[in-house]
């Protein structure tokens, strides 16, 4: 099972498009990911520009309305993520925890869905899916 690890910090939501980590915690942070690596469990990770660096895009009536970070009434945002390969919802939870994570920074865990989860008339929809998958991993 797949599963994303998606990290929500504290007062990201309100940081300056240069923010950075410290040399610090980016150690703890290394030293972390090096563990997953060593277990066979990640597949991706990478980390994310604070929120007034980037934009949303909102619909309505099937036309995009642009908005430029940051945001109003923002009350987490994602820092980054890591996709990790585990036997279970409790072993990906257990990865979780073992994260170098501030007080008050949150991880949230969700599982991704797989294309066998899902009906086989959304299975025919979604035709060519693993192809697109397997060819953005492949310019990564």
């Amino acid at each position: 099972m797949r599963f994303m690890m998606i990290v929500i910090p504290k007062g990201y939501e309100s940081a300056a498009p240069d923010a950075a980590p410290t040399a610090e915690a980016v150690a703890k942070m290394m030293e972390y990911n090096k563990s997953l690596q060593k277990a066979g469990v990640l597949l991706a990770l990478d980390g994310l520009l604070p929120p007034s660096a980037g934009a949303r895009i909102s619909y309505s009536d099937g036309k995009p309305t642009v908005t430029d970070g940051p945001f109003a009434e923002v009350k987490e945002v994602i820092g980054g993520y890591w996709i990790i390969q585990v036997r279970s919802r409790e072993e990906a939870i257990e990865w979780a925890k073992r994260a170098p994570m501030s007080n008050n920074e949150i991880i949230e865990v969700r599982q991704i869905h797989e294309m066998s989860d899902f009906p086989d008339d959304v299975q025919q929809a979604a035709e060519g899916f693993e192809n697109l998958q397997n060819a953005a991993a492949a310019k990564a």
